[in-house]
């Protein structure tokens, strides 16, 4: 029994600090499949409570940080999927994950609508190409752990980037491909 309690302890240590270092892309990954604040911010409460409950099963062959992208690739994966979930019409919200530190007021808003304008053009993209983006360009994530994490091969993955490049400067020159 004094092990159980032991293990839980540990168990909500390691949860609170995924949930410290990883909670905000945990949410903008959810975000770039819903497209809405609010149910973003509740599939991200679902998936770390769905972490809690498999972190007895963490076998340490990937990073936490790998093994807690993919339960939420493919948690917000089957959620987009779910009969609730096409029923409901999402509400765009946009924001950038940083924050540039500017000499003036004015080129700091500027920044931050170039930023929030160009984060809603990759909104616009398909799932399989914006989370490359979102992995590639928003986290930092090497084309490798990309392909770890979504469980395709790493040629895949820079097909996706690609085309997702190919998309966002075609419609940021004015023509509007999105392709599936």
């Amino acid at each position: 029994m004094h092990e159980e309690q032991l293990t839980d302890q540990t168990n909500q240590e390691i949860l609170i600090d995924l949930m410290e270092k990883y909670g905000d892309i945990v949410f903008r990954i959810a975000f770039t499949y819903v497209k809405e604040k609010h149910l973003a911010e509740d599939l991200a409460q679902e998936i770390f409570i769905k972490c809690y409950q498999s972190l007895n099963t963490f076998q340490n062959r990937s990073s936490y940080s790998t093994w807690l992208y993919r339960i939420t690739v493919n948690y917000c994966k089957d959620y987009v999927k779910s009969n609730y979930f096409r029923n409901l019409i999402p509400q765009p919200f946009i924001k950038p994950k940083y924050e540039q530190v500017e000499d003036s007021v004015v080129s700091q808003i500027l920044k931050n609508e170039e930023n929030a304008l160009l984060f809603h053009k990759v909104l616009k993209l398909t799932v399989k190409l914006r989370e490359v983006i979102i992995f590639y360009y928003y986290e930092g994530l090497s084309i490798d752990e990309i392909s770890n994490i979504l469980k395709v091969k790493p040629n895949t993955v820079k097909t996706r980037l690609y085309r997702a490049r190919k998309n966002l400067k075609s419609h940021i020159e004015g023509g509007m491909i999105f392709e599936e």
